[in-house]
């Protein structure tokens, strides 16, 4: 048989979805690894979407190719609202299917081989393989852990070369839950200016802040609109991560070429789930505040039980999205720990090294699921951390 292509062969096998497969084949566990929302999609978009598949006939078809029209301008509205940003509905959004399908688009149509793509890491694991497999390089820049992941713009600008191309911000962050400074998103700003980069962004969480801390977005920024790609997702605002539905925002040059990578990867997002989106953007919004709280919450008990384990863990308070990226305070790889915590405590975890060089020794936990859960995993964990502290001899 002849072989794999070198682009695919050169890409990891996502441990974000691999810790949940391993899991499957453990009885009883609890899961704090992937970013699933524990509630239920709310009941006003369900009745809209019920009405919809009856009255629409064109509900089973294919849509046009960026999106419905509809749904489009209903984005553009909201992006004026929320961002203070005027968008071309027709010329410079498209619908995708969730975020991470305009990233791949993005990506592919930016990056090709030897192309740098400074990356600020932790990052999102897909971020790391999608510029892989457009035959790109990540340049791995770490954040500033102990000043709660902040960029390191020394460390940035050194890293950039002839050819860098790029940068991607992941804001708020999956995995370590910090919120870009405005006055930092201004030195980036500044920087792909200077530079000539392009700059991508993964919005996904842009609606998940705590504390009152205010997420801005670049989109916001006029002197990088020439250069910006931002990238959006219905899935966690609205609890329909399967609907599998989000957008992508650029300027039209850049868009019409995104937009070949769409058709030929992609054809159109489901036209039932871009339905589903429109009702979610035009509902009364007081799901998506009931949301927050109760993620609010749900992260006040995850570090209230990491407290509890200062001698295991040490951590930055997430300041937006749902997760939390503690240090290990052992001797130990990121994924035997999280492989130990699965076999040994029935617990699933994301280990660090997903996330690039600097995730290593630490590990990934969502406080997306219900309270009884995050209790459950972290009686769980307490009882493995008194058995491993033996074999540590601690």
């Amino acid at each position: 048989m002849k072989d794999f292509s070198k682009r695919v062969k050169d890409i990891e096998v996502s441990l974000i979805r691999y810790m949940p497969v391993l899991a499957s084949k453990v009885p009883d566990t609890v899961s704090l690894g992937q970013g699933l929302p524990s509630f239920e999609l709310p009941e006003e978009i369900k009745e809209k979407l019920i009405e919809a598949l009856r009255t629409i006939k064109d509900i089973n078809k294919y849509s046009l190719e960026p999106g419905l029209p509809i749904l489009k301008e209903e984005v553009a509205k909201y992006l004026e609202k929320t961002k203070n940003v005027k968008i071309n509905p027709e010329k410079e959004i498209c619908i995708t299917k969730g975020a991470i399908g305009g990233l791949f688009c993005t990506i592919s149509s930016l990056i090709e081989k030897g192309d740098e793509v400074i990356l600020l890491t932790p990052a999102y694991e897909p971020h790391i393989e999608q510029v892989k497999f457009a035959e790109g390089k990540p340049i791995f820049v770490p954040l500033i852990e102990k000043l709660g992941w902040r960029p390191n713009f020394d460390a940035i600008d050194s890293s950039i070369t002839k050819k860098t191309k790029a940068i991607i911000i992941c804001d708020p962050s999956n995995p370590t839950g910090g919120v870009f400074e405005k006055e930092d998103l201004k030195k980036i700003a500044d920087l792909a200016n200077k530079f000539d980069l392009f700059i991508i962004t993964d919005e996904t969480y842009d609606f998940l802040t705590y504390d009152e801390k205010e997420h801005f977005s670049l989109l916001s920024f006029p002197e990088v609109r020439d250069r910006l790609i931002a990238c959006f997702s219905f899935s966690k605002k609205y609890a329909m991560t399967g609907f599998r539905v989000g957008y992508v925002v650029s300027p039209e040059n850049i868009m019409n070429q995104i937009l070949k990578v769409h058709d030929e990867s992609t054809i159109c997002a489901p036209t039932i789930s871009q339905y589903a989106a429109l009702f979610a953007l035009t509902s009364p919004q007081n799901f998506v505040q009931k949301f927050k709280e109760e993620f609010q919450k749900r992260r006040d008990l995850i570090c209230q039980r990491l407290d509890q384990l200062k001698d295991l863990f040490e951590y930055q308070k997430s300041k937006g999205a749902y997760y939390i990226f503690p240090k290990l305070k052992l001797p130990i790889k990121s994924k035997d720990f999280s492989l130990k915590l699965l076999y040994k405590a029935k617990v699933i975890t994301i280990p660090g090294i997903a996330f690039g060089p600097s995730g290593e020794g630490h590990i990934r936990l969502s406080f997306a699921g219900k309270e009884k859960d995050i209790n459950e995993a972290f009686n769980r964990i307490e009882e493995f951390w008194i058995n491993l502290k033996k074999t540590f001899k601690l």
